[in-house]
């Protein structure tokens, strides 16, 4: 089993920028692609930005200039830097991990993980 902590949220203000920081443990060796999301109560749950297991990104479009997703793989961490929040970035953020394992006759199952969330706050 694959499992992902958050952290690095907390109250800031506009303008402002917060790291946010996905420690995973457990079945490492599992994970494929990683991502941040987000929720906003009200709303569906909304991709930020995805990084692959070749160190290929993809951003939202609420999140390109601005954000940046990183991976340290040697630490198994997952890195989102947020710069000039605006206070419509407030949510939570959640880290998701794409899992792969081996099923019956060879083939592959996928799974995804989802931490426990990080409360982001922009005030204006």
């Amino acid at each position: 089993q694959v499992q992902l902590v958050e952290s690095g949220g907390g109250l800031v203000q506009a303008g402002g920028s917060l790291r946010l920081s996905c420690a995973a443990s457990g079945s490492t060796f599992s994970i494929n692609a990683m991502g941040w999301y987000r929720l906003t109560p009200g709303k569906q749950r909304e991709l930020v930005a995805t990084i692959t297991s070749g160190g290929s990104t993809n951003y939202a479009d609420c999140a390109k200039g601005r954000f940046t997703i990183s991976r340290d793989y040697a630490k198994n961490l997952v890195f989102l830097q947020m710069n000039s929040l605006k206070p419509e970035d407030t949510a939570v953020y959640y880290c998701n991990a794409e899992v792969v394992t081996t099923a019956l006759f060879g083939t592959l199952e996928y799974d995804a993980v989802w931490g426990q969330g990080t409360l982001v706050t922009v005030s204006s």
